[in-house]
């Protein structure tokens, strides 16, 4: 037995002098375009699904969730927030999203047993809330958003991938914009600032045909 163990922890020790190596030599490619191998993508979608899972067990969803109003203040959040990552429908790629890796999932479109698909609101309240580290998903709340908006968001992207596209400029156009509670020194987000173009209005990653791939 005692052979056993001292192998054990000798191939340990060998595979941690090894990952040193690697990651001192700058062996390892941290680029963008450089895909992680398939059993590398597969061991950090695990731990990043257990991970969330852990986590929401206690958050429950308003017994509201869904209203038409939370879908439509939803909707400007996520047209000025996301859909430059996220996608909106009619949309195939973004200048963003092409870019990102991990690459954003489309949630315009439904993904029938995929993660998101099966996590529930409770998921996705805890996605936005928190983000995912080296993901490029930021945790909103941070920037300022508080949990009633982010609840919004959630209503609205439930009901994303049934609308078709005219049915989402009709929500993003008959909403606020881009408005949620932001906590003390954080900037207003309600217009943007004098001279620079607001996202819906510049086109550039908002899924403006011109950028779509």
């Amino acid at each position: 037995m005692s052979k056993i163990l001292v192998g054990i922890v000798c191939a340990l020790l060998a595979a941690i002098a090894a990952a040193g190596v690697v990651i001192y030599t700058g062996a390892f490619d941290v680029a963008a375009d450089t895909p992680h191998t398939a059993v590398t993508y597969r061991l950090i979608a695990f731990a990043r699904e257990r991970s969330i899972a852990r986590r929401i067990e206690d958050i429950a969803p308003p017994g509201d969730l869904g209203d038409v109003a939370q879908v439509r203040r939803g909707a400007g959040n996520y047209a000025a927030m996301c859909s430059g990552c996220h996608l909106e429908p009619g949309v195939e790629n973004s200048e963003v999203r092409a870019g990102l890796y991990p690459q954003p999932p489309n949630l315009a479109k439904f993904e029938a047993g995929s993660s998101r698909a099966a996590g529930g609101a409770a998921r996705k309240f805890w996605i936005i809330k928190h983000g995912i580290k080296a993901s490029g998903m930021p945790a909103w709340s941070k920037g300022g958003m508080e949990d009633a908006a982010i609840w919004d968001l959630v209503a609205f992207v439930q009901r994303l991938p049934k609308m078709s596209a005219s049915e989402y400029r009709e929500l993003v156009e008959s909403s606020d914009g881009h408005s949620h509670a932001g906590r003390s020194g954080v900037a207003d987000h309600s217009t943007a600032p004098e001279g620079v173009p607001d996202r819906h209005e510049s086109g550039h990653g908002d899924g403006n045909p011109k950028h779509a791939r």
